[in-house]
């Protein structure tokens, strides 16, 4: 995929995101991991950049901003608490190999699965136990008991029509997206019958809806593009799992590939559209309990480098060459 020569050089340079050069060079250009500059960017992950910044305000055992005795003083208030720490620490490409970030995750484990907020107990929540199944797998606790029974919890619990939703109900819901996204972060070597039977309803129930269709109004946030997106949807968010699953040659894509092309600037970049929580007043439904500090890596509006990879690398496994030169 020929990508602007500017662009390159902004999201590989020395300014650049470690975590974003290492997605550039594996997932724009298909690099493998023994390149140079793969094991060069992954390296200083951590090091420098967003995750160091994020790791500086960690305290020595493992939790942010709260004491962590218990779940809830791991996940409230949103979002600069150790949950959330983990959830963005691990999209960034850390895993357990950093003691910072093994200390965080054991820690996150052993308070999810306590009786009374369990993973994967009468109080899971599909937004809660997907982002921590998702995580947690990218760290590489993948066999862990507690992720173990989580996975089966996402399994039982997904919807008659494919689907998962956070509250109940008898059919699923696009916002319902973290189900499927902790799904996908299973080898696809590893998945079992029941693993596999679940993605592919899961993903027919997007494309179904053409990852956008639901409800006779359009929500608008979710045509605006986020990072953190915590457990918001948007279209993005939906391009990226659809796409790291193999679907990106299904026609029911177009829909959402054309937006995204159209959130394009001239020069070749995508920008954040807003901060999460982002919600429509009049259709959201939605509740907050306490304050809410969202969490910004970038200020939405200027040119955003993680909006740019992430776009790049839903193009580059659709194998669309379409991004003119510049």
């Amino acid at each position: 995929m020929d990508v602007p020569p500017s662009v390159r050089r902004w999201l590989t340079g020395a300014r650049a995101d470690p975590s974003v050069r290492f997605r550039y060079w594996t997932e724009v250009e298909g690099r493998s991991p023994g390149d140079a500059r793969v094991r060069r960017s992954r390296e200083a992950i951590g090091r420098t950049g967003w995750a160091a910044k994020l790791l500086a305000s960690q305290f020595r055992d493992g939790h942010w901003a709260t004491p962590g005795n218990s779940a809830e003083e791991l996940y409230y208030p949103k979002y600069t608490t150790t949950n959330w720490m983990v959830i963005v620490l691990a999209d960034l490409g850390m895993t357990r190999s950093d003691p910072r970030v093994r200390r965080a995750a054991e820690l996150l484990m052993d308070r999810w699965s306590r009786r009374g907020r369990d993973l994967s107990g009468r109080t899971g929540e599909i937004c809660a136990t997907g982002n921590a199944v998702r995580s947690l797998i990218r760290i590489g606790y993948r066999d862990h008991p507690v992720v173990q029974r989580a996975i089966d919890w996402i399994l039982r619990t997904q919807k008659p029509d494919g689907g998962w939703h956070c509250f109940p109900s008898k059919s699923g819901t696009l916002d319902g997206w973290e189900g499927l996204a902790a799904l996908a972060e299973i080898p696809v070597a590893d998945r079992g019958e029941a693993v596999h039977t679940a993605i592919q309803r899961g993903a027919e129930f997007y494309l179904s809806r053409h990852l956008m269709e639901e409800g006779r109004v359009r929500y608008p946030p979710w045509f605006r593009i986020h990072y953190p997106t915590h457990y918001y949807y948007d279209v993005l968010v939906g391009l990226r799992i659809l796409t790291r699953l193999g679907y990106g040659s299904d026609p029911r894509l177009q829909p959402a590939l054309r937006w995204l092309l159209g959130k394009r600037r001239p020069d070749g970049i995508w920008a954040l559209d807003a901060d999460h929580p982002d919600l429509d007043p009049e259709r959201g439904g939605y509740a907050f309990r306490g304050p809410v500090f969202p969490l910004r890596l970038e200020p939405p509006g200027p040119p955003s480098q993680w909006a740019t990879v992430e776009a790049l690398s839903v193009l580059a496994r659709v194998g669309r060459p379409d991004i003119p030169p510049g």
